[in-house]
């Protein structure tokens, strides 16, 4: 088998939300370090600037907010490859905040990002995957899913909503050999507390939960404490599930794994009087 044929075997993957500091930049480069063709998009092609040298990568920008750029994207990674063997939908955004008080808008707008964004990346490849009868979806949801807690419910809730499209996905897309793997990860090193501070900061001045101010404002920094599990030995772990033959339906990595999987078979009083302390609620 010549160069140009082992190339042709390696999978080709499309992965959203790549910017510098973050889970998808990590999975990308693990993606690569496995010799897989890597698809790497965010926003903003300056942010996965230092990815631009290695010819594994194929930079794009792209905002799952928008159909046209979604689809823009798809056609051309199908036209220079003629597949997408794996989607990784990774783009999300945080949204920290009481629900009572928040602005819809920015409720909206996580939904937009983190439900929407992925499910309009899968109504795009799966028609490519199921002509080939291959393929494998990623949807990245989060542990917070098992325990919702105060001031991350937007969060949590568009989460939700992805693990339970996740499922049903697993389930139809199975006819056509495409499989689905929910990755779920614990608290993970990554630019995601930054950019939940930055959001934090762009709300409106709380009334009622004026006294929970400085314990709203920790939970945006929370995943990011010294425990959190550094971004490289996460992608290593996950991008090694992905690619096998029989990938797992479910897959959860990282610091709080474990706790919050327990946490979710606990009865509520007791989760709920657990989730007051440490949130401060």
């Amino acid at each position: 088998m010549d160069f140009h044929e082992q190339e042709q075997e390696k999978p080709v993957v499309l992965i959203t939300g790549c910017s510098q500091g973050g889970i998808g930049h990590a999975l990308a480069r693990a993606f690569a370090a496995q010799k897989c063709t890597v698809v790497a998009t965010s926003r903003s092609r300056s942010s996965m600037g230092d990815l631009d040298q290695n010819p594994r990568f194929f930079l794009q920008e792209l905002d799952v907010q928008s159909d046209e750029s979604v689809q823009g994207v798809v056609d051309n990674v199908v036209q220079r490859y003629g597949r997408i063997d794996v989607l990784v939908n990774n783009a999300g955004v945080q949204c920290v905040g009481p629900l009572a008080e928040m602005p819809l808008s920015s409720i909206q707008n996580t939904f937009d990002t983190n439900v929407y964004g992925s499910l309009r990346l899968v109504q795009a490849v799966v028609p490519h995957m199921a002509s080939r009868k291959k393929g494998k979806i990623v949807n990245v949801g989060s542990v917070t899913v098992m325990a919702p807690g105060p001031w991350s419910g937007a969060y949590t809730a568009s989460k939700a909503a992805l693990h339970a499209l996740t499922d049903t996905l697993r389930l139809e897309l199975s006819h056509f050999g495409i499989d689905v793997v929910n990755v779920v990860p614990g608290a993970i090193k990554s630019n995601i507390g930054n950019s939940a501070v930055a959001s934090y900061n762009r709300m409106p001045e709380w009334k009622l939960f004026k006294p929970f101010e400085a314990a709203i404002r920790e939970r945006a920094y929370f995943s990011q404490r010294s425990k959190s599990t550094p971004a490289d030995e996460f992608a290593k772990n996950t991008v090694s599930a992905i690619l096998r033959t029989n990938p797992p339906a479910w897959f959860s990595s990282g610091h709080y794994s474990s706790i919050m999987a327990i946490m979710h078979h606990l009865p509520i009083c007791v989760k709920d009087f657990v989730l007051r302390k440490a949130m401060k609620c």
